[in-house]
């Protein structure tokens, strides 16, 4: 497909169809009071023309008031600035809807990437049996976190489905009804969600989704690549769960929290299993057939509806069930609806009893206190005993939703070799009995830690405790390492080498001692804390690193992004699947030609290693810049997402209401005060200077070549181009003049230009994202629509400090902080990693 089919396709199913039902949706009589959707489209022509003259933000709102608004007291004025936020937050609703809509038109459902491509390319090659073999161990887990990254509550998130599917069918009735409905309805809840409140969220993900969509998967393999074999008994496509089990630095969840979700978790699957089943037994009506399916239906109904105390019923026992009918339809009945029995097997293999497996995270520093008290005369605090609690809550889990209901225990901040023998002693102290069946996972996050991680593990190894412990777990080992915190900590290029390096590093230690490993990437959604373009780097992995499986978090917006209806989860996993695979399957270079392989020499090495240098010690000396935390204190919005509502958890860790710490700063609001002021700087500071000197060392051309032959660093460059293009330093180029401010702006611009030019440089092009038409039309449309929103914050910033400086305790002080706080919502929104 063309450019140019490309770009036309998206404008005919999304631009045009958005610029038509835009137009219904600020015509409907929502609020009579001033036009306000009449006045919107003027605004926003307004903003585009009067940042081209370098206007601030108050000049820009203040002219347009005193133009179209200028009977009207500064409160009233207010008032309609607070009606604009109302309707930009539901046009990003309507873009989101409409981009949904057009999804299948946009994107091959079978195309790269795909299952049938996956199979298609390997019998070309002809692989299949190496294809087979790979996936009969190899799986992609995704893990869902309920990070606040996404605001939609669950009766918008149902809008979105109706109106996307209006939108798919034209039917004008439906949208317009449904574009009332969205007018009416809030967008965000005023009450705190609870950490269950959280989880209970994400179950209508597990249940309406990825259950079918899995299967769908499932079948597709089944289809396209297993052709007559039944398929072997491993969960290609599998779930993990944080909600109610990750309590790094949230003091709300608690082990009986714990104990809540992982029980709606097992009901959750036991209501799909059951509606399965129901459909089943439309088919089997034969004799001695029907009552076997009865059988199962009423213990299904038993754990899915009443709650039995002592339900007994497990995962293997509805194998089981399910085989003897397979077995009576083969022998009595032609093998007649077999293979619909079949696809019901492989979802319990799945998915067991427990859905999506639950993990359990602390932080290290929160696990040596509670050791030291559990083995000292020291007066114990709440926490130990909760700690004890959620560990004895792992074995409970065990017994109630089968052992991968809940296995793993995942240590934050881990530093040491102690730190991962404290858990070890933990589940001692808790009372379990070794062999433990619990994966201990430590989790290296800073750029030192993560340079140290190998030499840990190797201590770890070379512990004849933690080694027998691992040989319990099949000679396997998981690893989680932290894109967010490695970029907060060290910058855009040096985390993600750190990564890479480590990653390298940890697998040659493993193969030293027989162990194999799994990586467990903690990544967001932006591409600074990870995110963005992910399937590419799977599919371009250092052929050092061992890959038996694809394991990532997930949360957010990019939950509903990428996995909020059946085709774009299934685009998306099997995406994220044969990116794996993909990878693993590559031959070594020996073996004959292989493009990305050949790509990992030692001027990639040399090149990378170089970048990562130079743009480490930029990043770190603008961190340590004096007014790096005032700045982000003073002029973002960082201190008003505690405000928002849409977390159970604290905005920071140690929130013991001091001052602003960085270490303590978690890295979703630190990353989002970025993105809301426009400037995104960890998705690329220090790269343009790290570009800038190796192009004055005459490296161009290998900077060029590299970005041609290595599927990772273009894709590390482009998730780069990224954050520059959801970038827009004239929104805050006011800052320049501020007598506090203004130098350390200039500094962020510079970088910014110089980012730009070298990346475009490197690249070969003359704009950015321009090898990505779709990714770059989407963020356009989105910019193009939040530029109001932003211009609004701005100036509700502008003039909360203004009012300060005036020493004026006025009303409207609050008032402004609360437009602060609405606008984050519909920023965030927008600036999803769509299409």
């Amino acid at each position: 497909m063309t450019a140019k089919t490309i770009i036309d396709t998206y404008h005919r199913t999304v631009v045009n169809k958005f610029q038509v039902y835009n137009s219904l949706f600020l015509n409907l009589p929502f609020d009579q009071v001033n036009q306000v959707g009449v006045l919107l489209p003027l605004l926003v022509h307004d903003c585009q023309q009067a940042y081209q003259q370098a206007k601030s933000p108050q000049v820009i709102i203040e002219a347009f008031m005193d133009s179209h608004l200028g009977d009207l007291s500064e409160s009233e004025r207010v008032a309609v600035l607070f009606k604009f936020i109302q309707y930009i937050e539901r046009q990003i609703v309507l873009f989101d809807a409409i981009e949904e809509a057009g999804f299948d038109q946009n994107h091959a459902a079978d195309g790269s990437g795909s299952v049938p491509f996956l199979a298609q390319k390997t019998g070309f090659m002809g692989r299949m049996d190496a294809l087979r073999e790979q996936l009969s161990e190899y799986h992609a887990r995704i893990v869902l976190t309920a990070h606040p990254t996404q605001f939609y509550p669950g009766p918008v998130l149902g809008i979105i489905t109706e109106l996307s599917q209006a939108i798919q069918n034209n039917n004008t009735d439906d949208i317009e009804m449904l574009l009332r409905q969205l007018g009416k309805t809030p967008l965000y809840s005023k009450d705190k969600p609870t950490p269950y409140d959280e989880a209970m969220s994400l179950t209508w993900y597990l249940e309406n989704v990825f259950y079918e969509t899995i299967q769908d998967i499932n079948q597709r393999l089944a289809q396209h690549v297993y052709g007559d074999e039944v398929l072997p008994n491993n969960s290609f496509v599998e779930l993990g769960f944080w909600p109610g089990g990750d309590r790094d630095g949230n003091p709300n969840v608690t082990a009986d929290i714990t104990l809540k979700v992982a029980k709606r978790l097992r009901s959750s699957i036991l209501k799909c299993y059951f509606r399965h089943i129901r459909n089943l037994k439309k088919r089997l009506t034969f004799k001695q057939v029907e009552s076997q399916v009865s059988a199962i239906e009423k213990q299904l109904y038993m754990g899915a509806y009443t709650d039995p105390e002592d339900y007994d019923y497990t995962a293997v026992q509805l194998v089981a069930d399910l085989e003897a009918i397979v077995s009576n339809l083969k022998e009595k009945h032609q093998g007649l609806f077999v293979d619909q029995v079949q696809v019901m097997i492989q979802q319990v293999h799945t998915f067991g009893f427990y859905f999506a497996a639950l993990d359990i995270r602390q932080d290290s520093r929160v696990l040596s206190s509670v050791l030291e008290q559990v083995t000292s005369d020291k007066e114990a605090e709440a926490v130990m005993y909760d700690t004890l609690d959620s560990i004895r809550a792992i074995e409970k889990i065990q017994k109630a939703n089968g052992p991968q209901g809940a296995h793993r225990y995942i240590i934050s901040n881990c530093q040491k070799a102690e730190d991962v023998k404290t858990v070890m002693s933990l589940l001692f102290y808790a009372g379990l009995e070794a062999p433990f069946a619990i994966d201990v996972v430590p989790l290296f996050e800073t750029i030192d830690d993560l340079a140290a991680a190998p030499q840990v593990m190797k201590q770890l190894y070379q512990d004849a405790d933690y080694r027998e412990h691992v040989a319990q777990r099949q000679n396997q080992q998981t690893i989680m390492l932290g894109f967010s915190d490695g970029t907060k900590d060290g910058g855009y290029i040096a985390a993600n080498w750190a990564i890479l390096r480590a990653k390298e590093n940890l697998s040659e230690v493993a193969n030293q001692y027989g162990i194999e490993l799994v990586f467990f990437d903690g990544r967001g959604g932006p591409p600074a804390r990870g995110g963005g373009e992910t399937h590419q780097f799977y599919a371009s992995l250092s052929p050092k690193i061992q890959n038996h499986a694809t394991q990532l978090t997930i949360q957010g917006q990019t939950i509903s992004a990428n996995f909020g209806r059946s085709e774009t989860a299934q685009y998306n996993l099997e995406q994220l699947l044969s990116a794996g695979v993909s990878n693993a399957l590559k031959t070594d270079p020996s073996e004959g030609e292989n493009t990305e392989y050949v790509a990992w020499n030692d001027v990639a090495y040399d090149i990378l290693g170089q970048l990562a240098d130079i743009s480490l010690g930029y990043y770190q000396a603008f961190k340590d810049h004096p007014k790096f935390v005032p700045y982000l204190e003073q002029v973002s919005t960082l201190k008003y997402y505690g405000q928002t509502n849409i977390s159970s958890r604290p905005t920071k860790r140690n929130d013991d209401g001091g001052g602003l710490n960085f270490e303590d700063l978690r890295a979703i609001p630190f990353v989002g005060a970025w993105s809301q002021l426009k400037q995104n700087v960890l998705g690329y500071y220090g790269v343009g200077t790290a570009l800038k000197t190796l192009i004055d060392q005459g490296r161009l051309t290998d900077l060029q070549k590299l970005y041609q032959d290595s599927g990772f660093f273009k894709t590390l460059m482009d998730n780069c181009m990224m954050s520059l293009a959801k970038s827009y330093m004239p929104l805050t180029a006011y800052l320049k003049e501020h007598q506090e401010f203004g130098d350390f702006w200039c500094l962020i611009n510079e970088e910014f230009e110089r980012s730009e030019q070298a990346l475009l440089a490197v690249a070969q092009e003359d704009k950015l994202l321009a090898n990505q038409h779709l990714r770059a039309a989407s963020i356009e449309i989105r910019e193009q629509i939040v530029l109001p929103l932003l211009t609004i914050q701005q100036y509700a910033l502008q003039r909360i400090e203004q009012l300060k400086t005036a020493d004026e305790h006025d009303a409207l002080i609050p008032v402004y902080e609360n437009m602060v706080t609405r606008s984050l919502y519909g920023n965030i929104n927008a600036s999803r990693n769509a299409v």
